[in-house]
């Protein structure tokens, strides 16, 4: 064999052996990492509220002594009857909502859906704290109510307007794929626009139905951020599992109360998959855009129900926006700044807004870029099918595990003196990792949509030439994906300022986060304070997601020009 055929070969070898250690230890990688940040905390809560030891959980005496206490069937009916009636109100309303931005000719269907989106951007107890400002017992609005605002209504409120943009998102997807040619048929045989609704319309949404009911369910159950705001006396299991772990150290109660906590969500998530199986496609290769006909009637009612529930938000949120400015409500409702001198104020001060910036860039950069590999592995490579079975199962736990939850796991877990890994309790670096991990689904479904949508004859095209897979995976599988990948640093950098239900037990006083400083500064009764950093998440988490809209559209004119329209001749 000649020189030059020896060096193909070698060269051959050692792409092959690029490609093999790039897929293969790339997976197995992932799936330690899944295991330490998912599979073991969660193993630590039922560990935990198992254990027979009294000074763990107590077993199953302590389980049942807790399950058959009047305490608990009190908490837990609370948390049900807070639960149901907040799905029942905004499952409804997002579902017009969404109807009226996709199914009819409203005008401003832009700016409509930015206001709607705009609780996403701010922690759960921002909502709470507007209520106070406008039922409170020296609220603006206070005569209108014959009870103050403290209690059942208080958190109801309060947990609609946090979870109305988490329903409104499903039900806008599921309301965006129509077939226009079902809707003619429907129209020459007669039929009206209630008998298509109910025969075509609602058929193909009402798993999203459900979806949406059961995600409001599930944050409303496991959110304290508002009951423990608004809610008074009021108090609720998640309340209960927070006091329980930090308050009054029983970590074996903490962990019964969190795995009370998983079955809603474990049985909403099956009974979901569930529907998705004997849901079929409402979408074919040759089905048609559906565009709206104009009807005066129509349209004014959607958008007077659109504009009520825009006008609702920015009256809950500008109201957070304004106490944050008003010098000494209501005695002097001059505007000032001081609200905003965080470092003279118990809470956390500038410090927790730093360290909030600091989790946000880290979740963000480095999460994206773990969950797109993790998704490209898994999607577009062969071989490994146990591995990869194995990986898929692993990255849709957090669909089904709250938040609160997860942190409690985390708890059981590292806080351990015999574990390894116990150096990172406290630490910045395993909040960034119960973040990426807390909203690791969202995130990898997002990739897993974009990479699915790209056919396999790239990779192919890649083996053909010998070219290394993890260089085809920089130069081309990247560069054509931008826009997804966009999306995921953004989500995962809005969530990491907003949250609060995981972190909760997790940060030390050198690693407190905005969110949680919100919660420090209301229990101080500095309820100014805890609004204005509740705004400031608000308008830093807009900034930035605006910031990056305007950034991706540069990066995708240069880097994805192959999408440009090309001119005719």
């Amino acid at each position: 064999m000649s020189i030059s055929g020896v060096n193909r070969v070698r060269n051959v070898s050692r792409a092959e052996w690029g490609d093999r250690l790039f897929v293969i230890g790339g997976k197995v990688l992932l799936l330690i990492s899944l295991a330490i940040a998912l599979l073991l905390p969660l193993l630590a809560i039922f560990w935990r509220g198992f254990s027979e030891d009294a000074g763990q959980g107590g077993g199953l005496a302590a389980a049942r002594d807790l399950l058959s206490s009047d305490n608990f069937h009190w908490l837990l009916g609370n948390s049900l009857r807070v639960s149901f009636s907040v799905a029942f109100i905004v499952v409804p309303l997002a579902y017009l909502f969404a109807y009226a931005l996709q199914r009819t000719l409203i005008p401003a269907k832009g700016l409509w859906r930015g206001i709607s989106l705009l609780p996403l951007l701010a922690p759960s107890m921002l909502p709470a704290i507007a209520l106070i400002y406008l039922f409170g017992n020296q609220g603006l609005l206070r005569s209108l109510l014959t009870d103050n605002i403290y209690g059942f209504w208080g958190i109801v409120i309060g947990e609609v307007i946090y979870t109305f943009p988490h329903a409104l998102m499903i039900l806008l997807s599921a309301l965006s794929l129509t077939d226009a040619r079902l809707f003619d048929a429907a129209s020459s045989m007669g039929a009206s626009p209630w008998r298509s609704f109910h025969s075509i319309t609602w058929p193909a949404t009402r798993q999203a139905v459900f979806a949406a009911f059961c995600l409001v369910f599930t944050l409303t159950i496991t959110d304290f951020g508002v009951p423990v705001v608004v809610g008074g006396d009021y108090q609720v299991l998640a309340i209960e599992a927070y006091k329980a772990v930090v308050g009054q150290q029983q970590f074996g109660r903490g962990a019964l109360i969190g795995m009370v906590l998983l079955v809603p969500a474990l049985l909403s998530f099956g009974v979901d998959a569930w529907l998705r199986r004997r849901q079929s496609a409402s979408m074919s290769g040759r089905a048609q855009i559906f565009q709206p006909e104009p009807s005066k009637w129509r349209d004014g009612c959607y958008l007077l129900v659109v504009m009520l529930i825009c006008a609702c938000l920015l009256a809950v949120l500008g109201m957070a926006v304004f106490s944050s400015l008003v010098k000494f409500w209501p005695y002097n409702l001059s505007l000032s700044l001081k609200h905003y001198l965080f470092n003279e104020t118990a809470g956390g001060g500038w410090l927790a807004y730093r360290n909030s910036l600091v989790l946000a860039t880290c979740s963000a950069v480095i999460g994206s870029i773990l969950i797109f590999t993790g998704a490209y592995l898994m999607e577009k490579t062969r071989g490994q099918t146990g591995l990869n079975l194995a990986l898929r199962m692993l990255t849709f736990i957090p669909m089904a595990v709250p938040g609160l939850v997860l942190g409690l796991g985390y708890v059981f877990f590292f806080n351990l003196p015999e574990n390894p890994l116990h150096s990172l309790y406290g630490s910045m670096a395993l909040l960034v990792i119960c973040t990426v991990a807390h909203y690791l689904t969202t995130a990898h479904m997002t990739a897993t949509t974009a990479l699915r949508q790209l056919d396999s004859e790239f990779e192919a095209a890649a083996l053909s030439l010998k070219a290394p897979l993890y260089r085809h995976y920089l130069r081309v599988t990247l560069p054509i994906c931008l826009p997804a990948l966009l999306d995921i640093i953004r989500y995962l950098f809005v969530s990491a300022m907003t949250t609060v239900s995981a972190a909760i037990f997790l940060y030390s006083p050198d690693s407190i986060l905005a969110a949680v400083a919100v919660l420090n500064m209301d229990d101080a009764g500095n309820v100014g304070g805890a609004a204005a950093m509740s705004t400031l998440i608000l308008f830093t988490s807009a900034g930035v997601s605006l910031l990056l809209a305007w950034v991706s559209r540069g990066l995708l004119r240069r880097s994805q020009a192959w999408r440009q329209t090309a001119p005719s001749h």
